[in-house]
């Protein structure tokens, strides 16, 4: 094996051989159209490889002007959330980008997710191992949907798929986009569709646009989303079975992404039954990180060891990377071998509901205390640390409640508050500036617990039937909240916010589509119950 050493090349000015709009067939005979760049030699180089929607031949700068400007990575083919091909040409890797089926260059019926995408993304990989310019070996980088259809097709396993790399990408759509704990999260998905996906849709000779956008038979997601509740056929249809992904794999997630991509890239590495896998946790923006030295440098680690057969080093370290971060919104890299980390000290702190507290003893006397659907909810707060606390991994809230009606949803959030009382912020994947250490929600009527795969630290929710609130009587939830990562100093509290409805900085990812949110029953007031009788506690993973 050749000596690895990471060297940064520019992007200006790089020799390739670009081919335009090459047709890829697939099986059913119906091309996608692709760009190849690839070393001007024609000698054989590993292919990496994207498929997705938001075009193939639009500049990132005329995609998003606003984030292509925060990026370090520039070029004349660079493209939104993809490999920049004169970075990685000049390293021996050819890189292909197709527009998926019905959308940019790519004719055929679009349907985001779903089980035609990845039988594409399979033909793709197989047809890039023939060409005489491959090494025969494929592997998959990319953003956010580039990294979901990652997950979906590894689990088809092509034969000639090499590694995969999905970098802040969903692994269950249902779960960590759709509805999270059983509420409808339009929001994204309404911007995001107007944004990058409604005005990329293949427009053939003859083609129909319909009064909603859709452009001949497409699938609207945003409808099948509403449409969808319960986890059903629609849903499970675009499921991975993780037990299927075997190729080697590194998952890249960030403490910054409440509401879409954290937890995906998290279970989605648990889950694979690969050999060799890997999970790395930046915290800050969604899109800087992939374009910087540090980003290339983890890419390449592990892309030139499965793709080049060069020994970077990366079997020496520890499978686990994770930036910790402090109540400045700095990070320290530390390496780890598990995930929870095996010298976890799970700590419940107990909800005491008179005194508006988080307690380390459990009250002795029981209490209530109520909010209304529509109003500010409750905050209980811990002691300050005594000492400096780190809290890192998964955490869950058991919390008994009841409400005047025959639901309520359930809106947690979790603070850092500073000696003098204020609310510290943090950098999210949006750029902004976020209160929450991490979130969680449930609607009560999705209480039911798969008791196969739910964990004492990360409750897992069936979602395939509700079941309604006895008005009055109480009742226990056992509530998910994201992972994270945080160090508390001495002097430092913990909030823990509970409302019925969205907490303050999640401004992307709202849940208030009228459909869903304005029904009477959601809107009551919710007791939460507290005390020997009804003991809600929130456990938190302590790192000595």
């Amino acid at each position: 094996m050749e000596e690895y050493q990471f060297r940064p090349t520019t992007t200006q000015g790089a020799a390739m051989t670009v081919e335009k709009n090459v047709a890829i067939p697939m099986r059913d005979g119906t091309p996608l159209l692709g760009d190849v760049f690839r070393p001007q030699d024609d000698g054989p180089a590993p292919v990496i490889m994207t498929l997705g929607p938001y075009g193939k031949d639009v500049h990132f700068a005329d995609f998003n002007r606003g984030v292509y400007d925060q990026v370090d990575q520039h070029g004349e083919f660079a493209n939104f959330e993809t490999v920049n091909p004169e970075y990685w040409v000049p390293h021996r890797y050819a890189v292909i980008r197709l527009d998926q089926r019905g959308t940019g260059r790519s004719p055929g019926r679009m349907d985001l997710f779903g089980p035609q995408q990845s039988e594409d993304f399979y033909d793709a990989v197989e047809w890039a191992a023939e060409q005489p310019w491959c090494s025969g070996r494929v592997g998959l980088l990319g953003i956010s949907y580039y990294a979901i259809s990652q997950w979906q097709v590894a689990a088809l396993q092509p034969p000639h798929l090499s590694a995969i790399v999905p970098w802040e990408g969903v692994s269950d759509l249902y779960r960590e986009w759709s509805h999270h704990g059983g509420i409808f999260s339009n929001g994204f998905t309404e911007m995001w569709w107007d944004r990058q996906i409604g005005l990329n849709q293949h427009r053939g000779v003859g083609s129909r646009v319909h009064e909603n956008g859709l452009v001949d038979e497409n699938v609207d997601l945003r409808a099948e989303h509403a449409a969808h509740p319960l986890f059903d056929d629609f849903h499970a249809a675009r499921i991975v079975d993780f037990g299927k992904i075997t190729v080697p794999l590194l998952s890249v997630g960030n403490w910054g992404g409440h509401g879409l991509h954290l937890r995906g890239n998290i279970e989605g590495y648990l889950a694979a039954a690969s050999t060799d896998k890997r999970l790395a946790v930046h915290s800050g923006s969604h899109f800087a990180p992939f374009y910087t030295e540090h980003g290339y440098a983890m890419q390449r680690k592990f892309l030139d060891y499965w793709l080049h057969d060069i020994d970077t080093g990366l079997l020496a370290e520890p499978p686990i990377q994770l930036a910790i971060r402090d109540s400045a919104d700095q990070l320290t890299w530390r390496g780890e071998h598990e995930w929870p980390l095996a010298r976890t000290q799970w700590t419940p702190l107990h909800l005491d509901a008179s005194a508006g507290t988080l307690r380390t003893a459990a009250p002795e006397t029981s209490c209530t205390a109520s909010f209304t659907a529509d109003g500010p909810g409750l905050v209980l707060y811990s002691a300050p640390f005594e000492a400096e606390t780190e809290i890192t991994g998964p955490l869950s809230l058991s919390i008994w409640i009841d409400s005047t009606t025959t639901d309520a949803d359930l809106f947690v959030q979790l603070l850092n508050i500073d000696p003098g009382g204020q609310t510290l912020t943090f950098t999210d994947a949006a750029g902004g500036q976020n209160p929450s250490v991490t979130l969680g929600w449930l609607r009560a009527s999705h209480r039911e617990l798969d008791d196969q795969r739910s964990i004492e630290w990360r409750p897992y929710h069936t979602h395939t039937r509700t079941e309604p609130l006895v008005p009055g009587e109480p009742t226990r939830l056992d509530i998910e909240i994201w992972p994270t990562s945080m160090v508390f100093p001495a002097g430092q509290r913990l909030g823990l916010v509970i409302a019925g409805h969205d907490t303050p900085g999640l401004t992307a990812f709202r849940h208030n589509h009228p459909a869903d949110r304005d029904r009477p029953e959601l809107h009551g007031v919710t007791t939460i119950h507290t005390g020997p009788e009804h003991p809600s506690r929130l456990l938190l993973p302590v790192i000595p």
